[in-house]
């Protein structure tokens, strides 16, 4: 088994496993919890929108925010995380957080990565190399199949792509993510009145 696998693997246990260490060292307070709440929030809405553009393993996404990014959902988790631990208040733990979630999720996005190209070999080489693979781009990539999907739509070129689907959305489940913040931030605010 190859390094990529298990962090494939291990990526999720991974989460659950720091959970606990979270909330023993957690000192929340006012402001921690406001600063956290604003970061995860932006996560949670850059997963959500995500969600609603990607077809997994029927259609290379290229919308929305795979315009900007080749791993929206794993930004927006990121975000999300980072939010949760700043939340906790408790600097120490942001770094661990940090840490931990890229030395998992970076080889996971490059295992992502080698499957793409064995599902959409041209497309995505073409894709990859305009399209950062975490950190995301400024303005969005507008691809030949993104150019004449807009030149057929008469869009213009930032609007061109797929349009967001709340019923991919729904089908993800993406909406567990906000209940599982909303659950942690209760914790967390709850641990602060303690």
């Amino acid at each position: 088994m190859t390094f990529k696998q298990i962090t494939q693997r291990i990526r999720v246990p991974t989460g659950f496993a720091l959970a606990p260490l979270l909330f023993i060292s957690a000192r929340p307070s006012p402001a921690s919890l406001a600063a956290g709440a604003f970061v995860a929030v932006i996560g949670l809405a850059i997963r959500a929108w995500a969600s609603g553009h990607l077809k997994k393993n029927q259609e290379l996404a290229i919308s929305g925010p795979y315009a900007h990014t080749r791993n929206p959902l794993y930004l927006g988790t990121f975000l999300l995380g980072m939010g949760v631990a700043i939340g906790g208040g408790t600097a120490w733990f942001v770094a661990v957080f940090a840490a931990v979630y890229l030395s998992i999720y970076v080889p996971v996005m490059l295992a992502e990565r080698d499957t793409m190209c064995d599902l959409f070999s041209a497309e995505y080489e073409e894709y990859r190399k305009h399209v950062p693979l975490f950190v995301p781009r400024f303005t969005p990539y507008g691809g030949h199949r993104a150019n004449s999907y807009a030149a057929q739509l008469k869009r213009p070129m930032w609007r061109a792509g797929r349009e967001f689907e709340l019923s991919l959305y729904m089908r993800h489940r993406e909406y567990r993510a906000a209940l599982g913040f909303a659950v942690i931030y209760a914790l967390l605010a709850t641990k602060m009145f303690l």
